[in-house]
């Protein structure tokens, strides 16, 4: 299921979470790139974890994505596009800001960090591009509904850029999560709503998923052995997009 070791792999928002999973399963074979807004925990991170480097970066800023591959300076054969935020709130009581803010680092960054390293991807005949969407985006969530646009907007791209790039030997793919046992699980602001059992009963496998099993899931994906598989949406949520 190898490739060739030692390839450079960027995964943003890999501070924590599903993001930092994957970052310490890649780190074994391969050279990672970790991103997130603060210097000083990015750096704790390199010191812990056999990382290749780090750039700190809000991905929500306009330019950041050129920005932050100005500053790493690497080809990059591997994206995993893993940063985002989740706002969970009425429609009504949506704030302008908070639209535009989730747009950028939700969707518009994705795009324009593929674009910045396609480039190198075509000319070596060679490249993997993961995006990391949401169960929200396949099936909708009331009180998610910026959450779930910009996530399902991530479908279509996948899809359409799977087709464009498919005769570079890019695979362009999307996993869609479902509860992940990762810090947002614990956010107080969560917890006002519903509480982890509550979360749990929705779930036909009555558990979370962990961050490891997503970070597998991106292991094959990068694979020889997955070299068919394009323009797929995968989603890992325990059963919950089949319904209760």
């Amino acid at each position: 299921m190898s490739i060739t070791n030692n390839k450079n792999i960027l995964i943003t928002g890999s501070s924590q979470g599903i993001g930092l999973s994957i970052a310490k399963c890649f780190a074994i074979n391969h050279n990672v790139y970790i991103t997130g807004r603060y210097t000083e925990k990015l750096e704790k991170l390199c010191n812990e974890n056999n990382f290749a480097g780090f750039i700190s970066a809000d991905l929500s800023k306009e330019n950041a994505a050129e920005n932050l591959l100005n500053k790493l300076e690497k080809n990059i054969d591997v994206l995993i596009n893993n940063a985002g935020e989740y706002i969970y709130s009425p429609v009504e009581k949506l704030k302008h800001e908070e639209i535009i803010n989730s747009f950028m680092l939700n969707s518009i960054s994705q795009l324009e960090l593929i674009k910045q390293i396609v480039p190198y991807m075509k000319e070596q005949n060679w490249g993997r591009i993961i995006n990391l969407g949401s169960i929200s985006g396949v099936m909708g969530e009331a009180n998610a509904s910026l959450y779930s646009m910009t996530k399902a907007s991530l479908i279509g791209m996948t899809k359409a850029l799977a087709l464009e790039l498919a005769q570079y030997g890019i695979t362009v793919n999307i996993i869609n999560p479902g509860w992940v046992d990762t810090e947002l699980i614990n956010n107080e602001n969560l917890e006002n709503d519903f509480s982890r059992d509550e979360i749990i009963q929705t779930i036909p496998q009555r558990r979370f998923v962990t961050p490891y099993e997503i970070a597998k899931t991106c292991e094959f994906l990068i694979s020889e052995n997955a070299k068919s598989i394009t323009g797929q949406s995968v989603n890992i949520c325990a059963g919950l997009s089949l319904g209760f």
